[in-house]
Order: C-alpha cells, then structure tokens, then sequence
C-alpha cells in the first residue's frame, strides 16, 4: 500500500469522560449525547497510521450531531488531505462502528464535511447509500479492513 500523507499531523486527545452517578443508575432514562457518540468513535485507527482518528483530526467531538427524538446520529469527518483515497474507507468504519455500537431504532448518517475532499459528493453518495454499504460488507476483504480500522488501539 501507498501511503499519501507520509506525515501527517497528530493533535492532542480530549480527555477521557468521566462518568457520573447516573452512569450506573439503571432507573435513570439515558439519552445518548455527542460525547457518547465521540467516544464510540474517536479511537477508530486510520487505515495508513497507527493513528487514531481522533489524533489525525478527522473526528473532532463537533464533527457528531445527536437527535434522541428523531433517533438520529449525524457524523461529519475530516480527510486529513483532499486527495486521501482512504476517505470512503474511513466513512465505512465509523458508519459500521455505529451500527454496532448504537441502539438499532437510531438511524446513521456519515459523510464528509463539506469541502474538505475532492470526491466528497460520490463518497457521501456511497456511504448515504444501504444498498452499497450491505454490498461494501459483504467483501471479505474490505471487511478484514474496515475491522482492523475498528480495532481498539490498545489491543494493537
């Protein structure tokens, strides 16, 4: 494999959350909220760096928008450059982290934050797209792929 960004740029790590008294309080209604969300997400490995993408500043805990209502949960991602080939790859993995990790009535949306990516409208076309994400994984190789992204990075 080619790696494009041979040295990319590595930004600081939000703390680590701290759980509150209603964390454990199984009468309590838990609504899921961004940082939630953030932290299901944040440790996802870039497929070229044993980088998290939290550290690549792809996943920031603004690029997540929660909707308990409506039961929707918005992730915007960042490329760390507009070229970067790994883009639909990456949207792939946290698209299926969530899926995994949300309660099922939630519907996903991942895409790519507005102009940030030479192909963000077909990538965003793609990962908007059921059809062609059951079809992305159901190709054992870009499964074994999109699951070593979803590796948490202290197993490694």
């Amino acid at each position: 494999m080619v790696v494009e960004n041979v040295n990319p740029s590595v930004y600081q790590k939000l703390e680590e959350r701290k759980l509150s008294q209603t964390d454990y309080d199984n009468d309590y209604e838990d609504m899921i909220d961004e940082r939630e969300v953030f932290d299901m997400i944040r440790n996802l490995q870039d497929p070229e760096h044993p980088l998290s993408l939290e550290e690549l500043n792809v996943l920031d805990i603004d690029s997540v928008t929660i909707d308990n209502k409506a039961y929707l949960c918005k992730v915007e991602f960042t490329p760390t450059i507009p070229h970067c080939s790994m883009a639909t790859l990456i949207g792939l993995s946290i698209k299926v982290k969530l899926l995994r990790s949300l309660p099922t009535k939630f519907k996903t949306e991942v895409s790519i934050k507005a102009g940030t990516h030479a192909s963000e409208t077909a990538i965003n076309k793609q990962l908007a797209d059921k059809e062609r994400v059951a079809a992305a994984l159901e190709n054992v190789h870009l499964l074994q792929v999109v699951n070593k992204c979803l590796e948490d990075e202290y197993n490694r």
